[in-house]
């Protein structure tokens, strides 16, 4: 009888549930599929970012390869979360309108919405906001139906998908992916969602501070301000209060929460979110959030990399999406989930 098989995710946040989701897809009979993380959902810490996120979908206009690529990615998680928000209430998912007031638009936001590559094509209630309609300062604003989350529930909401579905999980720190080919029998093929990816040197922390307070708001706002900063609102279904942010600072690795930050977050919002009127400027706030998100020079590394002179080991590659994790998640799984694929290390047809 043929030992069985186990592929290993390195991972437990959001692109490592998911992609450890869509391997499930995929497995030939005697595979089987096991998550090793440092933390899982039910824990709380500055590197794990998954459960502290924002999360929204706001699309992000651009040519880059990086962002054609990041944006078609986008897209098919907008219609697996659609999905999912009408078939699995326990999701958190929920769909809600989305507003963007820009003060001062780059030009690929002027130009997005004409483009080749436009991100905002496959949107549901797409609308560019006319002059009459802008908040004062703003010079550029759209409309359109997106997504929020409960980021904690979501998560939760993944990994109980993924037991249910047989997969296992083990609690430990990595040091390196080659541990993990030890860490079970007959491990052939590692999956790599470890976020900063084990000191690639293209990867960096952004470091993210937001507000978690209990005023509640109907819809998900982001602003650019005049100085190239940003500021969001985003409600978290199932009545988990409204995160309001937030800060993208590159290499920052200060721990604590920031007062004068919390300070102009508020303040901002206070000015700029449609809050309900009872709030009168004043917010109940839950808790300061200090995350790291884990980026990388050039975007999410997706890849193959064969191991030993035969190459009969296999690790694939699938983390730095920074703070686009939940935006891109279903993307990225599926691309990871391809490329193993292509390489002959799960079956074409779905199991299920």
């Amino acid at each position: 009888m043929e030992e069985k098989e186990t592929i290993v995710v390195i991972g437990a946040g959001v692109i490592g549930l998911t992609t450890a989701l869509c391997i499930q897809q995929h497995l030939k009979p005697s595979q089987s599929v096991l998550i090793v993380a440092r933390e899982f959902p039910d824990a709380t810490s500055i590197n794990y970012t998954s459960p502290w996120g924002g999360a929204h979908y706001r699309p992000v206009p651009g040519t880059s390869p990086q962002l054609i690529r990041e944006a078609k990615q986008a897209a098919r998680t907008y219609d697996v979360f659609k999905r999912l928000a009408a078939e699995e209430p326990a999701s958190s998912i929920k769909f809600l309108e989305g507003i963007e007031h820009l003060e001062a638009p780059p030009p690929e936001y002027l130009e997005a919405v004409d483009s080749e590559n436009n991100v905002y094509a496959h949107l549901d209630g797409f609308r560019q906001l006319s002059k009459d309609e802008l908040p004062p300062g703003v010079k550029w604003g759209v409309r359109y139906w997106t997504w929020s989350v409960n980021s904690p529930v979501y998560c939760a909401f993944l990994l109980r998908k993924f037991i249910l579905k047989g997969g296992e999980t083990k609690e430990y720190t990595l040091v390196t992916p080659m541990e993990a080919f030890e860490l079970a029998k007959n491990v052939k093929t590692v999956v790599n969602c470890s976020g900063m990816g084990f000191a690639d040197p293209k990867s960096f922390i952004i470091r993210g501070q937001t507000c978690l307070v209990r005023n509640p708001c109907p819809v998900t706002v982001t602003r650019q301000n005049a100085d190239g900063t940003w500021s969001f609102c985003i409600p978290r279904p199932l009545e988990g209060g409204t995160i309001i942010g937030g800060t993208k600072e590159p290499h920052d690795w200060h721990p604590n929460p920031r007062p004068e930050t919390r300070a102009r977050l508020l303040e901002n919002a206070s000015k700029w979110f449609p809050f309900t009127p009872e709030s009168q400027g004043k917010f109940d706030v839950i808790r300061d959030i200090v995350g790291r998100r884990p980026a990388r020079e050039g975007g999410v590394r997706i890849e193959a990399e064969k191991l030993g002179v035969d190459g009969d080991n296999t690790i694939v590659h699938a983390y730095g999406a920074g703070g686009r994790g939940y935006e891109l998640s279903w993307g990225i799984a599926e691309d990871a989930t391809e490329v193993m694929l292509k390489n002959g290390l799960l079956q074409e047809k779905s199991s299920l």
